[in-house]
């Protein structure tokens, strides 16, 4: 198997993209919209923290746009993750089944609710959570407990598992809900990359009770910082309200709270961002799709690496592209990232798989052999909407 050139590799990049869209950063923002004109509104009326309009309209427009019942518009996405967890009855000393090839967040949300990330092996078709090996995986440590199932190796309760859509593409939800019925297993969907992702027709976030969006300023569309609970069981949506405004009882002028709240409350300048870029998100997928499908084209005929493309039963929003460097390729992935970036195409590795991070590393964990190969293959690169923007897009 013959090994990939990292200046080939470059040109490949470089031919993908408007010439005069080089150097390319990884993912930039793409201001084009509404967002002067509703963040001035805020600065007009005074209405910049965290109660306002556009708060409200954020959430709805949000909901509607994912097909989910109600969304609750906060501060992050590893803060909307912490309480979804809470919201399914995650608790102190609970272990949490998470993918070992994600995000540091992830795995601190679980830690943030005094519980114990339980990291889980991937598959190559999708890079996230891989639902067979899960099975057979629980089946070989679990047994009863009075309350949900248990690790026979740490006497601990496992909860609930956290797939995460990894640079966007779905994760294979309904073997994985049926897992999740087999065991007695909350699935609380990680979608902080997949905004405009869809899962069978279905946006993803929508198969567990609770998920978690981001809108970090490196997402498909941004606030500057902020996240969001999703979910159709109304009554969760309430409680996620409640706890992430401080927990106080609603009253004129009385401040009472009536539970360990948490002031996650995504201010209203934010939200104004958020809905302008609400409005262009068609458009960024429009152009993000034609960029992967660009650099598809051309590497389907450079050795020794391949584009990453969406599973078949997903429409994904390819927020990072991703190449696979084959087995021959893996030594030589800093050479390449490397020539990518001093040549004008800004490139990164993934993640430190979470189980070698040294606050993890002592965490229970299946076999990772696949998260382990591909964490030495993935090279991310250029993926921003408006690389192809201003009439770019075929």
């Amino acid at each position: 198997m013959k090994s990939a050139n990292p200046e080939i590799i470059l040109r490949a990049v470089l031919q993908a993209l408007p010439q005069d869209r080089v150097p390319a950063a990884l993912h930039e923002p793409r201001f084009a919209g509404n967002e002067w004109a509703y963040v001035k509104e805020c600065l007009d009326t005074g209405w910049v923290s965290s109660v306002g309009k556009f708060v409200d309209d954020f959430e709805h427009r949000l909901a509607d746009y994912t097909g989910s019942r109600r969304a609750v518009a906060v501060v992050n996405g590893t803060a909307a993750l912490q309480v979804c967890l809470q919201l399914v009855g995650v608790r102190a000393g609970d272990e949490v089944l998470v993918p070992a090839l994600s995000f540091v967040a992830t795995a601190n949300a679980v830690s943030y609710c005094g519980a114990v990330p339980h990291f889980v092996d991937c598959e190559e078709r999708t890079l996230g959570l891989d639902p067979a090996k899960l099975a057979a995986y629980l089946q070989d440590i679990v047994k009863p407990g009075a309350n949900g199932i248990v690790n026979r190796r740490t006497d601990r309760r496992i909860k609930a598992v956290v797939p995460m859509h990894t640079f966007g593409h779905p994760v294979d939800l309904d073997p994985l809900a049926d897992v999740c019925a087999r065991f007695d297993l909350e699935l609380v969907e990680d979608a902080a990359e997949s905004l405009g992702s869809f899962y069978k027709g279905e946006h993803t976030g929508n198969r567990g009770r609770v998920a978690a969006l981001s809108f970090n300023g490196n997402k498909t569309i941004t606030t500057g910082g902020g996240g969001a609970v999703i979910t159709n069981d109304v009554q969760l949506a309430d409680q996620a309200k409640h706890l992430t405004t401080t927990a106080r009882v609603p009253h004129k002028w009385n401040f009472s709270h009536d539970h360990i709240g948490y002031n996650f409350r995504l201010p209203n300048l934010n939200a104004a961002l958020g809905c302008a870029q609400l409005e262009q998100l068609p458009a960024f997928l429009e152009y993000k799709r034609e960029l992967a499908q660009r650099y598809k084209l051309i590497f389907a005929d450079v050795a020794g690496v391949r584009f990453f493309t969406e599973p078949e039963f997903a429409q994904s929003n390819y927020w990072l592209n991703t190449l696979l460097l084959e087995e021959a390729s893996v030594a030589i992935r800093d050479d390449i990232l490397e020539k990518l970036s001093h040549g004008g195409a800004m490139a990164r590795p993934a993640w430190t798989l979470l189980s070698r991070l040294p606050m993890y590393q002592d965490c229970p964990r299946d076999d990772l052999a696949v998260a382990r190969r591909l964490e030495a293959a993935i090279i991310n690169i250029p993926s921003s909407p408006g690389l192809l923007a201003d009439g770019e897009a075929a």
